[in-house]
């Protein structure tokens, strides 16, 4: 990848993009937007390779923040916005059956199980955080509870999941 070598983007994107997929389009909870962001991810990976910094992180983690942050960036945009106020109403409503996580299909890791270690408190700041894309201003105001309780909630809810991750690693 560092290299620019067109392989090693072909093997990224097939052992990674379902991956990607599925936190994308757990933010974005639309196929046809998912696959939009997917294509920003990957330019976005491509182009920012040479800063990854293995020491930092594991080079799957870097990827992830990547997908999430676009993803979030991408619902608050203004164009998405303003695509959202044109549609009819049933174009976006919230459709539980089509975008359930519950199949084991799209949990392909188990991750749900892993988050089941965790408090139900906790559980409910990743999903959040990371599958809502709510920051941590947002979550305090939602749930009305101070921000200063919310940052030390979610580091505790991170450090316990990396504890619990180590056996998948």
């Amino acid at each position: 990848m560092k290299e620019k070598n067109e392989a090693g983007f072909h093997y990224l994107y097939d052992h990674y993009s379902g991956a990607l997929y599925g936190v994308i389009f757990r933010i974005v909870q639309s196929k046809e937007y998912t696959e939009e962001v997917i294509q920003d991810v990957f330019v976005k990976i491509w182009n920012s390779i040479l800063q990854y910094d293995s020491t930092k992180g594991r080079f799957y983690t870097w990827m992830i923040n990547i997908a999430r942050n676009t993803a979030i960036d991408y619902l608050k945009s203004k164009g998405f916005q303003n695509e959202l106020k044109n549609q009819p109403l049933p174009d976006f409503v919230y459709n539980s059956a089509e975008l359930s996580t519950t199949n084991k299909t799209s949990d392909f890791i188990g991750f749900k199980d892993v988050l089941g270690g965790l408090e139900i408190d906790k559980q409910e700041l990743i999903d959040l955080a990371y599958y809502q894309g709510y920051t941590q201003n947002e979550i305090s105001e939602k749930l009305k509870i101070p921000l200063g309780t919310v940052k030390t909630k979610m580091r505790n809810a991170l450090i316990k999941l990396k504890d619990l991750l180590k056996d998948y690693q």
